[in-house]
């Protein structure tokens, strides 16, 4: 069983920066992709970035490119977000996802686990 755990959520204001962390536990960290997803009120999850096993290998939704970076610590077992230049569209529960195989899904099917999600807010 694996247990993810995301931080770093909050308030920030328009073209403000946030970085979220996700912890985990509970299988081979550095064999799996990870990924990070979002959802807002009334909107399905998306994908917004994804990372490969080692790290060689990164992808972004269109909405987020030039602004979001993901990283991975497989020493840690940690992924990263870096989010900068906010919008107040990119307002959602963001979700970090351990992933089912070795390389990027942009699909909710290709992450076998979920962390509970944090809130990011941004205003206007």
């Amino acid at each position: 069983q694996v247990q993810l755990a995301e931080s770093g959520g909050g308030l920030v204001q328009a073209g403000g920066s946030l970085r979220l962390s996700c912890a985990a536990s509970g299988r081979t960290f550095s064999r799996y992709a990870m990924g990070w997803f979002r959802q807002a009120p009334g909107k399905e999850r998306e994908f917004v970035a994804g990372i490969s096993w080692s790290g060689g290998s990164t992808r972004y939704a269109e909405a987020v490119k030039g602004r979001f970076a993901i990283a991975r610590d497989n020493a840690k077992n940690t992924v990263d977000l870096q989010m900068n230049s906010l919008k107040s569209e990119d307002t959602a529960i963001y979700y970090c996802a351990f992933g089912s195989v070795s390389w990027i899904s942009p699909e909710l099917s290709g992450y076998d686990y979920w962390g509970q999600g944090t809130q990011v807010t941004v205003s206007s």
